[in-house]
């Protein structure tokens, strides 16, 4: 596996360097896009606007438009607008993990040590462990600055990029319903069946099913096998039979549960 990243964690004055890892991998399956006609491959080429051909990767640069003309930019001006956060994933603040809402959670990656931050990376990760605390850092990768959490998984350092506070939109614009429609009895039976449906969160019982559905599809057609279109019932409820659905709810899991 090959590292997204290389710098250092700025722990204080402590500087641990680390290279980062992908910590997801997709489940999707691969498919290609291709020509109606005759199934041959699309392909996508970066052209020039002007002359339409083709421009190979090693001559296109990165430009900011002033309005007036372009400003190019090479891979050095980057790092001059911040050589630090560049190469440095600075811990700025420990908090209770618990205190930062799950909407500003976007991507995981592992950090790993570098020979020579083995024993600084050991030494931050067991701290975390005792203060039960993650670690608020800010770190330049891709030319866009990221805000992120260190925080503990097994024996690794994860690193949790979460969004800036000015990306989350606010709901004031939504038109959400008031506590007031909700009445006490039918509140009553709704936690009595999340009572009855509450467990220990378990990830690996959840399964990407719908990739395995698909590829059952594609080894079908590939066989010359017809496959049937599945019908979904959508059941349109009045508010008055909120009552009698929480009541088969709750039996329909006790049968299954017997």
């Amino acid at each position: 596996m090959r590292p997204i990243w290389t710098g250092a964690i700025g722990f204080g004055l402590v500087n641990i360097p680390v290279k980062l890892y992908s910590g997801t991998e997709s489940s999707n399956i691969d498919l290609d896009m291709l020509d109606k006609k005759d199934h041959a491959h699309i392909k996508f080429l970066r052209v020039n606007e002007k002359t339409g051909k083709e421009v190979a990767w090693q001559n296109i640069v990165k430009g900011y438009d002033t309005g007036s003309k372009y400003v190019v930019l090479e891979e050095s001006d980057f790092e001059k607008a911040n050589a630090v956060k560049t190469k440095l994933i600075e811990i700025t603040d420990f908090v209770m993990q618990e205190e930062i809402d799950s909407m500003y959670y976007e991507m995981p990656y592992y950090l790993v040590p570098e020979k020579s931050g083995v024993r600084p990376y050991a030494l931050l990760r067991e701290a975390l462990i005792k203060t039960k605390r993650a670690g608020v850092a800010s770190f330049v990768m891709r030319n866009k600055e990221h805000l992120a959490i260190l925080r503990i998984s097994g024996d690794a350092i994860i690193l949790n990029r979460i969004r800036f506070h000015e990306e989350i939109r606010k709901t004031t614009d939504l038109e959400l319903p008031s506590k007031t429609i909700v009445k006490p009895a039918e509140l009553k039976m709704a936690v009595a069946l999340i009572d009855q449906l509450s467990g220990k969160f378990d990830i690996s019982k959840y399964k990407d099913t719908y990739s395995a559905a698909l590829m059952k599809v594609i080894n079908a057609k590939a066989k010359g096998k017809k496959t049937v279109e599945p019908v979904m019932k959508i059941v349109h409820s009045k508010a008055k039979d909120l009552m009698e659905q929480l009541k088969v709810s709750i039996e329909n899991k006790r049968k299954k549960a017997s």
